[in-house]
């Protein structure tokens, strides 16, 4: 186990917009720290009230949002506009191309969200969205958020990736196991864990090779996201 401390991140500070990049993003660049088999970004990111990012374009890559506080506005080029808050993730597929802004609707609070980019799995599909709400999600376990074949009523992904997130309760255990030729990134969005043995607190992230299993125990409320790769 490899732990990326969340101090060691990149980190930029735009005023409206509060940064921190666990790999390579944008004008931070750390040619070891380029992603972690197909996870390709993981940004922290704090919106000022009011702000956002403008209509700009992707294509090729598998987008998850995962709101932590306040509230982010979608708007995109397939015809989704929608507001999703706390424990919601959002997916987008932009696939051949699609345009997006997101913007914090408060004019008081500031928005905090994590957004993922993993690369896909093939090329040039047709632009796709979907939503998973989380904020009722049973506490004390691994839930599967995102899967290649829509697990468990998981969001569909364009990769051979299985995104689990648990929230857990000071005190609550979680198992895992890493099937042969498997890899795992873990990133902990709020609190502190322990992750087989290893103390790991908020914006902290571990790559996990060669383990059988993951064995993670709460020192106090937490949200563990568990990325299970090829």
């Amino acid at each position: 186990m490899k732990v990326r401390k969340s101090e060691e991140r990149g980190h930029a500070n735009h005023g409206w917009l509060d940064t921190y990049h666990t790999f390579s993003f944008g004008d931070y660049h750390d040619p070891e720290q380029m992603g972690f088999r197909a996870l390709r970004v993981i940004n922290d990111d704090t919106i000022a009230p009011g702000m956002g990012f403008g209509t700009h374009g992707h294509r090729d890559m598998e987008i998850i949002t995962y709101v932590l506080q306040g509230a982010l506005q979608h708007k995109d080029s397939m015809g989704n506009g929608r507001i999703i808050r706390p424990g919601d993730f959002q997916y987008m597929a932009a696939g051949t191309g699609v345009q997006h802004s997101e913007f914090n609707p408060s004019s008081t609070e500031a928005g905090h969200f994590l957004q993922i980019w993993i690369l896909p799995e093939q090329k040039g599909v047709k632009p796709a969205y979907a939503e998973k709400p989380a904020a009722n999600l049973e506490h004390g376990r691994l839930n599967l958020v995102a899967s290649k074949a829509e697990r468990d009523g998981s969001m569909s992904i364009n990769q051979d990736v299985e995104l689990y997130l648990a929230k857990l309760r000071s005190g609550d255990q979680v198992s895992h196991v890493l099937r042969p030729s498997r890899h795992a990134w873990v990133h902990v969005a709020e609190g502190e864990a322990i992750l087989n043995g290893q103390t790991l607190k908020a914006g902290d992230g571990a790559a996990v090779f060669d383990e059988a299993a993951l064995n993670f125990s709460a020192k106090s409320p937490a949200q563990v996201l568990l990325f299970d790769l090829n």
